[in-house]
């Protein structure tokens, strides 16, 4: 093999100067390679970087329905897990002047024996004991649908719900509503939110197309399309004359 004899004036035989072996294709393929290699590494960087931006892309488009499906999972929990068809919501949780878990705007769904809907809202609910599905509720408020399509709303300063069996409890100026036109002021009222009963018994006033009443106390069968007062009672009819 023979040596280059390039070189500048004095340098030994066989060396080539520093400028000869920068410009041989030896040094080129030692710096990178040539044009050609360098467009092909361009090329694969512009690749991996448009992959890399649609992934970004792809991802600010799944994340938020990722996250909204969490969301609905978290609401339709309750209700999955639900055996009785009773079911719970709430708009927001905090804690009550005596440190319990308590729920803003709670509302209870559920159906009867007859599978007629029922609802309670509250404006705020207490857990008292969660083994035993116990609440108390502030500003409670109860309606009911019967069997001919009517309605029946009860309301009161307080109340407890008991999930086994399902009833609900009343306290302090609760009131009964019905669709047929009469209502009913009590203190205390106790619903079985599943057979449609209810029972009292602190004095009763009540007024509608029908009259006006005074009694002891009250007992509701079937939503209220059958109530007894129990007495003493004192019942005064409307008449045509004295009703105007």
């Amino acid at each position: 093999m023979a040596l280059s004899p390039s070189g500048p004036p004095g340098s030994p035989k066989g060396f080539q100067d520093d400028d000869a072996l920068n410009g041989g294709p030896l040094a080129a393929n030692l710096v990178g390679g040539g044009p050609q290699d360098k467009d092909a590494s361009a090329q694969a960087e512009r690749r991996a970087g448009g992959g890399y931006s649609r992934f970004v892309t792809w991802m600010k488009v799944l994340l938020p329905f990722v996250a909204l499906a969490l969301v609905a999972l978290v609401i339709a929990w309750p209700r999955l897990k639900s055996n009785d068809g009773f079911r719970i919501g709430f708009s927001s949780i905090r804690l009550s002047g005596e440190a319990q878990p308590g729920m803003d705007n709670a509302r209870y769904i559920g159906t009867d024996e007859k599978q007629q809907p029922f609802s309670v809202t509250a404006d705020l609910a207490r857990i008292i004991s969660e083994s035993d599905g116990e609440m108390a509720l502030e500003l409670p408020k109860a309606d009911l649908t019967l069997d001919d399509g009517t309605w029946l709303v009860l309301t009161a300063d307080t109340g407890r719900y008991k999930r086994d069996p399902a009833t609900l409890e009343l306290q302090g100026g609760v009131n009964l509503f019905h669709d047929t036109g009469y209502e009913i002021s009590t203190e205390q009222l106790t619903v079985n939110l599943k057979s449609g009963k209810a029972e009292g018994h602190t004095p009763v006033t009540g007024h509608g197309p029908f009259g006006e009443l005074k009694s002891q106390g009250l007992k509701l069968i079937d939503k209220g399309q059958v109530i007894y007062f129990t007495g003493p009672a004192q019942l005064i009819l409307f008449t045509p004359e004295n009703k105007g």
